[in-house]
C-alpha cells in the first residue's frame, strides 16, 4: 500500500510540473504546500484559517483536474515515451561505438557515432532536468 502511495503522489507531483499553470491559484498553493513541501492537512488550514475538508476537498479537486489535463493532453505520457526511446537509443549508439571501435580505418563513422553519444547524452540530460520538478515541459 506504501508504494502505491508514492507512487501516486509522485505521479500528481509529475503532473503538477506539467499543468500547474491550468490550476487556480489557490489550488497551486495547496498543491505546492501538501506535495512539495510537505504540510499536513492541518497546517495548511491553520495558515488559511480554514477547515482540513476545505484544503482536502481543494487538493482532490486539483488532483482531478490534473488527471483530466493529462487525459486530454497525454503530455506526461509523451514525455515518458520519450524518456523511453532516447535511452533505447544511447544504448544503440553505445553498441554500435563499441562494434566500430574493433574495425580498423574507420574513422569517419567513429565521428558520426561520437556526434550521436553527444545528442543522445544532451537529450538525456534534458529529460533529466525536466523530471526533476522543473517547469520545462513544454507549456
Amino acid at each position: 500500500m506504501e508504494r502505491n502511495a508514492l507512487e501516486k503522489t509522485n505521479r500528481i507531483n509529475l503532473l503538477f510540473d506539467f499543468y500547474r499553470m491550468l490550476l487556480t491559484d489557490k489550488q497551486q498553493t495547496f498543491m505546492q504546500y501538501y506535495f512539495h513541501e510537505d504540510y499536513s492537512l492541518g497546517e495548511i488550514a491553520s495558515i488559511f484559517e480554514i477547515s482540513r475538508q476545505a484544503v482536502y476537498e481543494h487538493i482532490k479537486r486539483a488532483e482531478t483536474t490534473l488527471e483530466d489535463y493529462e487525459g486530454k493532453l497525454k503530455l506526461l505520457e509523451k514525455h515518458e515515451q520519450r524518456s523511453v526511446l532516447v535511452r533505447e537509443a544511447a544504448g544503440h549508439v553505445d553498441r554500435l561505438s563499441a562494434a566500430y571501435e574493433a574495425l580498423p580505418a574507420a574513422a569517419a563513422g567513429r565521428e558520426s557515432l561520437s556526434r550521436l553519444r553527444h545528442i543522445a547524452e544532451e537529450l538525456m540530460e534534458m529529460e533529466d532536468d525536466s523530471s526533476e520538478g522543473g517547469d520545462s515541459h513544454g507549456i
